[in-house]
């Protein structure tokens, strides 16, 4: 059952320990419009709805903000429980549902300070992270970009998001001895250190400027063999020769066509330029490593996983609408965000049932529209021909015999005064 969305507003505490700052379900329909701020920067924003989605497992529990427009952005935020996560862990997770089959549209989230100003947020807002899938044609990834000195960086290693009709959770989760992992409905996909998996800091040692390569330092592994000499004769052997089996031409006219030459060809005994073997240069040192020093702009900083949090925003351009986004979720709270992501799953299973169920009723829906017209486009025929039946009695009854001719009255008089006569006789 969900959490009801005026706790997610408050931030209560969820256990004596740990503490939830945001879990918003939207689970009172449009109550979300009193707790999120749509962005007024432009005024062409993409509009939101609370929506289960073309299919789900249960109305109510699925139920999540869902963009409805195509080729538009979408800027929205709400405030959080202010926190800093210093020294606590840091989870946020969500769950997503692309049932429009996305083609190019993000469906992430991002993490602010007090800096943000919700009703002019927009795509260049400085964020503290951002997390969540990505996709355009054929790529669909986890992004996971910190904010470290004003700067944005994205992780190193690459994780796949799945590219489906249905809803899968997302987990960052962030420790206080800077490691991480980001898990895809439950699995790691990838884990580590932060300062190894994002470039942070420079690097730690750096090539020494005051270091060059000594002008006599011998990195050529092979020379040629100085008791090696090339073969007489071996320049004599040209690369060409006659075509001893060409024959001249019977109709060749020396006269006009001048001197007959048989075409070359390739010499099999031509074996190219004549190189000097070689062998294992007895004064070779190896390839010229550049030492390296310490990097004097490197400082170890224990510290980068730390933020201040104050709101979750959704910043996003989509081609084709449909996403929907739920159970969002910021915690430090490990066991709470595990138990949250159980309960979403479970409902998810549920999901490839309902997606039938919908595509059933779907096409039953479709069948009986079909039908209807077919029926209707033959009772309109038959309408027609009823019409057109009307039509020709019509005009039968219109019809005016021609009166027959004088002289063929006559003709046909005297002919029926002989059949007279001829009876009587």
């Amino acid at each position: 059952m969900k959490i009801p969305t005026l706790a997610a507003v408050l931030g209560l505490t969820a256990l004596a320990s740990a503490e939830i700052f945001l879990h918003e379900t939207f689970s009172d329909n449009e109550g979300w419009k009193d707790r999120w701020t749509v962005s007024t920067h432009r005024e062409d924003l993409g509009k939101l709805e609370v929506t289960p989605g073309q299919w789900f497992a249960d109305k109510e529990k699925n139920a999540g903000l869902r963009t409805t427009e195509d080729y538009r952005f979408y800027s929205v935020s709400t405030p959080i429980k202010p926190f800093e996560n210093k020294g606590k862990d840091l989870v946020i997770q969500f769950d997503v549902k692309n049932d429009q089959d996305i083609d190019c549209g993000g469906s992430y989230v991002k993490l602010f300070s007090d800096k943000l100003d919700p009703n002019n947020f927009h795509g260049d807002s400085e964020y503290n992270i951002m997390f969540g899938p990505d996709f355009c044609g054929s790529k669909a990834m986890v992004h996971a970009i910190l904010n470290y000195n004003g700067e944005n960086h994205n992780l190193k290693k690459t994780v796949s998001a799945p590219k489906d009709l249905y809803t899968h959770t997302y987990t960052l989760v962030i420790k206080p001895d800077q490691t991480y992992q980001v898990l895809v409905d439950g699995e790691e996909k990838a884990a580590g250190e932060l300062i190894e998996d994002w470039d942070f800091l420079p690097p730690k040692t750096i090539k020494d400027p005051d270091a060059k390569k000594p002008e006599d330092w011998v990195d050529e592994a092979e020379i040629d063999d100085p008791e090696d000499s090339k073969p007489k004769g071996w320049d004599d052997i040209p690369e060409f020769i006659a075509d001893s089996d060409a024959v001249k031409p019977e109709d060749w006219d020396d006269d006009m066509d001048g001197d007959w030459e048989a075409p070359s060809i390739p010499n099999p005994e031509y074996q190219g330029p004549w190189k000097a073997k070689r062998i294992p240069n007895p004064e070779y040192q190896g390839p010229w490593v550049h030492p390296e020093i310490d990097n004097p702009e490197y400082k170890v900083n224990n510290e980068i996983y730390a933020y201040s949090f104050n709101h979750l925003g959704l910043d996003l351009w989509q081609v084709k609408s449909g996403t929907t986004f739920d159970n969002l979720l910021v915690t430090d709270d490990i066991k709470e965000a595990e138990k949250i992501r159980e309960e979403s799953l479970d409902l998810a299973k549920q999901e490839t049932d309902a997606k039938k169920a919908h595509d059933d009723e779907k096409a039953e829906k479709t069948k009986e529209e079909r039908e209807f017209v077919d029926e209707s486009e033959g009772e309109a025929k038959v309408e027609e021909e009823e019409e057109e039946l009307v039509i020709d009695l019509d005009a039968e009854e219109d019809v005016v015999v021609p009166e027959k001719k004088t002289e063929e009255v006559k003709e046909e008089k005297k002919e029926e005064a002989k059949r007279h006569v001829k009876d009587e006789l």
